[in-house]
């Protein structure tokens, strides 16, 4: 009777540890794009960091008209077609999380087709790369470079998880935007996308640590069962 019970034990703690794993490593695969809006009537600012300061405030507020969404591509994004009629004084926050393979490390290329009327800003991990408090509409162009964001990443980036931010301020009249990317040694950019961490190029995720130690406690519990079982 126990003998049998300790088997069914086993067979239990297998089968839930199987899952939860699989569970983990399917969630480390799976990328992120964030769209976040808000209200604001700041005008342009005279830093990057001013920039995220004005924009991390107005997002934080609950206002009809705004929200935030996971769209599966970062192309023709705007508020209105996210959340409603709002197409005046917007506060933009743009968070895209994505892998880089050791195939893949070095110095990418980053660039955002927006409408920020009042300007914006781009942040790498943390860090600026740049700002542009111009009145920007790229139109679908990306022929006039003060109508876009571009930057390229201030050093080379190692495999693993990076996150790129960008924070706009917008008067009207909110048009689509697009965020794309270019890889080491490539000529073309390509938009950003959810289910690949960089739309066409496949790019590898990176498993967070959190999927590691996961992993490890379910080699354990594994080697409990058998040993259980035996």
């Amino acid at each position: 009777m126990n003998s049998s019970l300790q088997q069914l034990n086993g067979k239990i703690l297998t089968t839930l540890v199987v899952a939860a794993l699989s569970a983990a490593m399917g969630n480390a695969d799976a990328a992120m794009i964030t769209i976040e809006t808000g209200h604001s009537t700041a005008g342009a600012q005279a830093s990057a960091e001013a920039y995220r300061n004005v924009v991390d405030a107005a997002v934080v507020a609950a206002t009809p008209g705004y929200g935030t969404s996971h769209p599966a591509l970062f192309d023709n994004v705007s508020n209105h077609g996210l959340f409603g009629d709002t197409t005046q004084d917007i506060a933009f926050r743009f968070t895209i999380n994505f892998g880089v393979s050791a195939a893949q490390a070095g110095i990418w290329d980053f660039r955002a087709g927006v409408d920020f009327g009042r300007g914006g800003a781009m942040f790498l991990d943390g860090v600026a790369l740049g700002f542009n408090s111009s009145d920007m509409w790229w139109d679908g162009s990306y022929g006039n470079s003060n109508q876009y964001l571009g930057f390229a990443s201030t050093a080379p980036l190692a495999a693993g998880n990076h996150v790129l931010n960008i924070y706009g301020l917008e008067g009207c009249c909110d048009g689509g935007e697009q965020v794309q990317y270019r890889l080491p040694g490539s000529g073309n950019f390509n938009t950003f996308g959810a289910t690949t961490l960089g739309s066409i190029d496949s790019l590898s995720a990176v498993p967070e640590p959190a999927t590691y130690a996961l992993f490890g406690i379910g080699l354990l519990g594994l080697g409990m069962a058998r040993r259980r079982k035996g």
